[in-house]
């Protein structure tokens, strides 16, 4: 799944550094006016193809493979560390308290695997989005993942891999609990027992709240991505597409003054804003 999705994660990121090679064309919106829309994932991959060949779009992948590696050995040993069996489990018998103390316990659980997964896994992330990213200046400071290693330790120190970690991990914890709590509320206060099918109801309550946390929560991936290649000496991270931020605090308001906390968060229907600001200055 890592490989089949990459492409996908290329142009996103691609798009969220705003490099954007190709000039928008004039579409019609729903209601039938003309409007401007940027290219979508399959004309900007077919645009990756023409430069680089097909083997262009898996352009930083290794460092993905290895960071989906670590992740989930990561989080095999936790959950050896702190065994599923442990937790309890939700149950219809459970009054109301009971229930939100298992909710709470089980997330914790969750938390604690998604925390130390994130933290262990961010620098081969780091390295895979500086990878990527080269495309945009067609630079060839970041290869292999070893000499990749070398170097952010010898130009940035040990903090150097953790760039763009805290807005990661802040919106993976928001996500989680804000999705578990939510569809345990609605499960608990608007599906009734009386409901038809009310357990294929509540089952798809969490998936669907995973899809709209997702939303609220995609400018802190934006801000995580945007940190991991800022002023690393490479075009993508420098004016004029970038701004030197000396935090993500200041990536985040940057973004928001130019509206655009959601860039990238939709490879197919792109329509060009009015207030949209495409260079970073």
């Amino acid at each position: 799944m890592t490989v089949l999705s990459h492409p996908l994660l290329y142009v996103k990121l691609l798009i969220q550094v705003g490099h954007e090679p190709l000039p928008p064309t004039v579409g019609t919106n729903l209601l039938g006016r003309k409007v401007l829309y940027l290219p979508g994932f399959f004309t900007y991959a077919r645009h990756i193809v023409q430069v680089d060949g097909k083997r262009g779009l898996f352009r930083g992948l290794s460092p993905q493979l290895v960071s989906s590696v670590l992740s989930t050995v990561t989080r095999g040993g936790v959950k050896k560390a702190f065994p599923q069996e442990e937790v309890e489990h939700v149950s219809n018998k459970d009054d109301v308290k009971t229930s939100l103390r298992k909710v709470v316990k089980q997330t914790s659980h969750e938390m604690v695997m998604q925390c130390v997964s994130r933290v262990l896994a961010h620098p081969l992330h780091v390295i895979s989005m500086r990878c990527m990213v080269q495309f945009v200046g067609r630079e060839g400071k970041y290869s292999g993942v070893l000499s990749s290693i070398g170097k952010i330790f010898r130009e940035e120190g040990l903090l150097g891999f953790f760039v763009g970690l805290v807005p990661h991990l802040l919106g993976d914890l928001i996500f989680l609990w804000c999705c578990n709590l939510v569809a345990h509320f609605i499960n608990a206060y608007m599906v009734d027992d009386s409901f038809s099918h009310v357990s294929i109801i509540r089952s798809y309550t969490k998936f669907v709240m995973g899809i709209a946390m997702s939303v609220l929560t995609y400018p802190f991936l934006l801000v995580g991505d945007l940190m991991a290649v800022n002023n690393c000496g490479l075009l993508a991270g420098l004016p004029p597409y970038s701004p030197v931020f000396h935090s993500w605090i200041q990536c985040w308001r940057h973004l928001s003054i130019q509206g655009q906390l959601f860039r990238g968060s939709s490879l197919l229907f792109r329509r060009v804003s009015a207030a949209a600001s495409f260079s970073l200055d």
